[in-house]
């Protein structure tokens, strides 16, 4: 009877046991550890909105699941000796982004975080997701993988702070409106401009008569119409990057899409509508003016010959930048 009693007392400690650990408040066991990481990334968020991620934080707070919020990684090499000579503007686009959205958001329930992480300080990462290249704009949706689209397109629609915004609003619907710090560049340029115009105009007090010049006027219309045309305006506002170096070194002078532009090519195409200028001055000059007949027909000659090979430039590149364009023009 003793061995029956022992059996009977041993399931008894069995059976609460298993009813001990069973309760129900261990089932709030991931809802705590996701509570958790929640408060560590909206802490995190609070000292700088990059969160800069290594192998551990990746694991820990990205790769984990269950999560309750989306994060959006950029994987980048910005140590001098990776020589990546767009990580540093593209780090600096997307810290406009994420500084916008943390002040934008500040005092409310975050959904979305911003988090870098650099291959020096997470070199298994780039292995894990099977990255060779940086810069990488990534999104990590609350449910579920990444998917093709959660990964942004830099080659096609480049990195300037509002692609990176609409592209966010895109997967998460979240919407950012896109704050840059203020430039007094601008401002100090308008000052010195004016103040060497004023010193000008001082010293040649006692003549003036330059300023009733209409070719001065003119060439400073064409000049200021060239600049607008060109895109300068746009540049001002936006910020693109000179130029485009891809990781096989090759250097790209025109944006691949009509939705943005590098600097050297608003000069590039400034070049190729004043060459058209010229070249109609050069038609009108020799339809209105006087002389020697064989002289106004070798100057039509150059004024066409201009016109039509740089708008052909002109036609070109906008085929380049505006896929499916049917139209061309000498060049192709």
């Amino acid at each position: 009877m003793s061995s029956i009693n022992c059996l009977f007392v041993g399931w008894v400690l069995f059976f609460l046991f298993v009813f001990h650990f069973c309760q129900p408040g261990m089932a709030s066991k991931p809802s705590s550890t996701l509570n958790d990481r929640v408060k560590q990334m909206v802490d995190l968020s609070l000292r700088r909105p990059v969160i800069r991620m290594n192998t551990d934080k990746f694991r820990d707070l990205i790769k984990a699941a269950p999560r309750n919020y989306s994060v959006v990684v950029m994987f980048t090499a910005l140590a001098a000796q990776r020589q990546c000579a767009i990580c540093k503007m593209a780090h600096d686009e997307f810290q406009i982004v994420a500084n916008s959205y943390h002040y934008s958001h500040m005092g409310s329930s975050k959904a979305l975080f911003f988090a870098m992480v650099d291959f020096d300080e997470g070199f298994d990462v780039f292995q894990m997701m099977k990255l060779n290249t940086a810069p990488v704009f990534m999104h990590f949706p609350s449910k579920g993988k990444p998917k093709r689209v959660d990964t942004m397109d830099i080659q096609r629609v480049g990195f300037a702070a509002e692609v990176i915004g609409k592209w966010i609003i895109e997967r998460t619907e979240i919407e950012i409106r896109v704050f840059r710090p203020p430039s007094y560049s601008g401002v100090m340029t308008l000052i010195l401009l004016v103040g060497l115009g004023g010193g000008l105009l001082y010293l040649r007090r006692n003549n003036l008569e330059f300023l009733y010049n209409r070719t001065s006027w003119g060439i400073l219309a064409i000049l200021f119409s060239l600049a607008m045309v060109s895109g300068q305006m746009w540049n001002h506002i936006r910020s693109p990057p000179f130029v485009h170096k891809n990781n096989q070194g090759q250097v790209a002078y025109v944006h691949g899409s009509s939705q943005g532009q590098f600097v050297l090519e608003t000069y590039i195409i400034a070049l190729f509508n004043g060459s058209v200028v010229v070249g109609m001055l050069l038609l009108n000059e020799a339809a209105t003016g006087k002389g020697d007949v064989k002289k106004r027909r070798i100057i039509a000659v150059i004024g066409l010959a201009l016109v039509a090979f740089f708008f052909s430039l002109l036609l070109s590149v906008f085929r380049s930048k505006a896929q499916g364009y049917p139209y061309s023009f000498l060049l192709k």
